[in-house]
């Protein structure tokens, strides 16, 4: 009975337990999403792989200009020694040939060689080019850090301010039950009409559809929001922030220069890559300077037992040699001509991008502006009149209430009511989005990821 007990304490602490870890909830800001986001996004960490990748890049370029050690080593079994065929003078026997085998049945060596570039201009252009495309390689991490800040700001403006339409519907579904009750009461004292609750019942049948609905979507973003940010679907998250934050820190300023944008500073990169791509083909006319050694012992035996014994007839053998190599390019049937002719059309591509996006920032930071102060005072009237329009459904509610009023204009009143506050949350949505394109141009979309 007492292990029975025991049993059934352990499976409720379990189901608690259990219980517990299901009720976990984690609560985010924008800047949490963000900076999550951006410590696991897919996209970034890709990124930033191959901006490790390019520091390897550095060093297998380097290696070209270091000096090169190598050690070899070889034995040889002369199974049959080659034959040469010696003028008989030689031997005293002039006006014959007389065969000759030369050498030992074994042979070794061992060898340790030494080469260092003295002068090659290539190489030394292709380390500032290795240099320049991990440059590029960190920026793309960057932009690839500022797109997804954008992105999952967007969304979680969208998120919360889907939540502020579920609230809006909450309190409308509560009014007109509030309504139906009262109706309900009024037609069953015979004072009311069957056909004025039978609009309210459909009226009501409405909301309880758009909260469906918003309550679908809004779950449908939280776990898009958990997707993005590695969350496990089944756990619970709640946004912090509000669908009215505040994300510009001031009012925003008309600028024109934009060099210090990330897409900007890419393009810049890109371009010093193109120009030092074009110097390093062009250097591939100027000639390259190195130097080589070797130096080596060799055995020569013809038997093998004894090969490593010491004696007058096991002597192993050194040389050794220096050579200074120069080379001198004379003619490569144009290759390098044809190569420099495409760097250059590639530079001029590159310029011609770079000067359009300038203008497409300018033109983009422009109309975010107009978005931004349009917005802004649409948001202002969108709420002054939601405000009106609540504040004109409740004295119309009142007079229906004591009979001033019919069914007809309440309902019209509660449309109107509606309408604007769908007005107000759609103002509310693209004033945020406005903020966040100003902030995507500018440059302070790094706010959300700095801490």
């Amino acid at each position: 009975m007492k292990q029975t007990i025991i049993s059934i304490a352990i499976i409720l602490l379990g189901i608690q337990g259990g219980f517990a870890q299901e009720s976990k909830t984690t609560r985010l800001s924008l800047q949490e999403c963000v900076q999550m986001a951006v410590k696991k996004n897919i996209n970034v960490k890709t990124a930033r792989i191959d901006n490790e990748k390019s520091r390897y890049k550095i060093e297998e370029t380097r290696a070209i200009l270091l000096p090169k050690v190598n050690f070899s080593g070889s034995i040889t079994d002369n199974v049959a020694l080659p034959t040469t065929v010696l003028p008989g003078a030689f031997l005293g026997k002039p006006g014959t040939s007389i065969a000759v085998q030369m050498g030992s049945q074994y042979s070794a060596s061992g060898m340790l060689s030494i080469s260092q570039v003295l002068y090659n201009q290539t190489a030394m252009t292709a380390l500032q080019l290795s240099k320049k495309s991990a440059e590029l390689s960190n920026l793309s991490v960057e932009k690839a850090s500022e797109e997804i800040a954008f992105e999952v700001a967007k969304l979680y403006a969208l998120t919360q301010t889907t939540a502020e339409q579920r609230k809006l519907i909450d309190e409308n579904i509560s009014r007109t039950e509030r309504l139906r009750d009262i109706t309900k009461i009024t037609v069953e004292n015979g004072v009311g009409k069957q056909v004025d609750l039978d609009r309210v019942n459909v009226n009501l049948e409405n909301i309880y559809t758009q909260q469906s609905n918003t309550q679908a979507a809004q779950e449908q973003q939280l776990n898009m929001i958990k997707y993005m940010l590695d969350i496990p679907l089944e756990q619970t998250i709640v946004l912090t922030d509000t669908a009215g934050m505040q994300l510009l820190k001031n009012e925003p300023a008309l600028q024109s220069d934009f060099s210090n944008h990330v897409t900007i500073r890419l393009l810049e990169s890109q371009k010093e890559i193109t120009l030092l791509n074009k110097k390093m083909i062009n250097n591939g006319y100027q000639p390259t300077l190195s130097l080589s050694g070797q130096a080596a012992y060799q055995g020569l035996r013809d038997d093998f037992s004894t090969y490593f014994k010491s004696g007058s007839q096991n002597q192993w053998y050194p040389y050794a040699n220096f050579t200074v190599n120069l080379a001198v390019p004379i003619f490569d049937g144009f290759e390098k001509r044809s190569k420099v002719r495409q760097a250059t059309l590639d530079l001029q591509k590159t310029q011609a991008t770079l000067e359009s996006t300038k203008e497409s920032f300018s033109m983009n930071y422009r109309n975010a502006m107009n978005n931004y102060v349009n917005n802004k005072s649409i948001v202002r009237r969108q709420k002054q009149n939601l405000e009106l329009a609540e504040k004109v459904y409740k004295e119309t509610t009142l007079k229906y209430r004591e009979g001033m009023a019919a069914m007809s204009s309440l309902l019209q009143d509660e449309m109107s009511m509606s309408s604007a506050q769908g007005g107000y949350l759609s103002a509310l949505y693209n004033f945020k989005e406005a903020e966040l394109k100003i902030m995507s141009l500018n440059g302070e979309i790094k706010n959300l990821i700095n801490n």
